[in-house]
């Protein structure tokens, strides 16, 4: 385990303590006894320090007051606790070996210290880069690329010539190019449009468990560098999303749509299809995205949470809208004519 002095050194940060002091485990303030290290990210819990048990904090100096353990003191403490964890990462190593249950194409090409586990299969033509490691029952697809440092984790479906980048963690269970939802109406039913495109995942890409990034119709779907995806988000074919541009839980994104750079997206938002989202837009929880949106800034729609007696109120006006409306733009109407007749 860390010691108080490694942290500091790790982090950059001056501090007030013994640095052989060694620290077990992060823990929150609420919860932090001997030996834990905690953070406070926002003022309104510093008061908390004064009655905690944790052996050292991050914080801002100002916000110490009459806590008596030992101090990290950063200006910016959640991103310095963001930093702090990878000190006490619990996750297992990667083996650095093929398991003898795994099953690689004669033609795939696999760089150094590959790991593949058990049940996983690596079909034809597949370039995985250094210090890869597809996890259990994951499957890589033909002629697909891993690039270096990327992990697989277990039953990743990576399909046909699908390129993901370097150092991107791929969560459980996600699906990364399966046939977008392309279907022509005919008299005789739906005519399938082939998928011919493929996916384009840039360097340092997160994608959470159970998402699906489907391929393009013609033109690739697009996840640019530094993008964070949450658990099962839906992006179809022909998507773009913008360099360092994040998306919550349970977000749609319908064929065509491109997300800006730096947007943040909040969970349960959907998007129609082939809209133009400018950089640096933000959209709250639920939105629903119909139209191109052209200016930077937050973006919210639909209506908060209220007792069901109220919303269903409300719901009945909200239907009569569209004739108010009309009656409002008559009623100015004969207004103007009654102040042009008075004057």
């Amino acid at each position: 385990m860390p010691t108080l002095g490694d942290v500091a050194e790790a982090l950059g940060l001056t501090f007030r303590g013994d640095p052989s002091l060694s620290l077990n485990r992060l823990a929150p303030i609420s919860q932090a006894g001997v030996g834990d290290l905690s953070f406070i990210s926002q003022k309104k819990f510093a008061k908390s320090l004064a009655t905690s048990g944790a052996t050292a904090v991050v914080c801002p100096e100002d916000w110490v007051g009459d806590f008596s353990g030992a101090v990290l003191f950063s200006d910016d403490p959640y991103a310095d606790f963001a930093r702090v964890t990878r000190l006490f990462d619990n996750r297992p190593a990667p083996s650095g070996r093929i398991d003898s249950g795994a099953m690689v194409a004669k033609t795939a090409q696999l760089g150094a210290n590959v790991t593949i586990d058990a049940g996983a299969v690596i079909a034809e033509g597949v370039t995985i880069g250094d210090g890869v490691w597809v996890g259990p029952n994951a499957w890589v697809g033909d002629r697909a690329v891993i690039g270096a440092g990327t992990h697989l984790r277990a039953g990743v479906a990576i399909y046909h010539e699908v390129i993901v980048g370097q150092d991107c963690l791929i969560h459980a269970n996600t699906v990364i190019g399966s046939d977008g939802f392309g279907f022509a109406p005919t008299r005789a039913g739906w005519e399938k449009i082939l998928q011919l495109g493929s996916v384009c995942i840039g360097d340092r890409v997160e994608i959470g468990a159970g998402c699906a990034i489907d391929r393009g119709a013609l033109e690739d779907t697009i996840i640019s560098d530094d993008v964070i995806i949450d658990n099962l988000v839906h992006i179809a074919h022909g998507v773009k999303v913008g360099r360092g541009s994040a998306i919550a839980g349970q977000v749609g994104f319908a064929g065509g749509t491109e997300l800006g750079e730096r947007c943040t997206v909040g969970g349960q938002a959907g998007f129609a299809g082939h809209l133009s989202i400018a950089n640096d837009v933000h959209i709250g929880g639920q939105g629903r995205v119909s139209r191109d949106v052209a200016e930077p800034g937050h973006y919210a729609s639909g209506t908060s949470l209220m007792p069901v007696r109220d919303w269903a109120r409300n719901a009945a006006r909200y239907e009569k809208l569209a004739d108010i409306a009309k009656r409002i733009d008559t009623l100015e109407k004969l207004l103007s004519k009654e102040d042009n007749t008075a004057h």
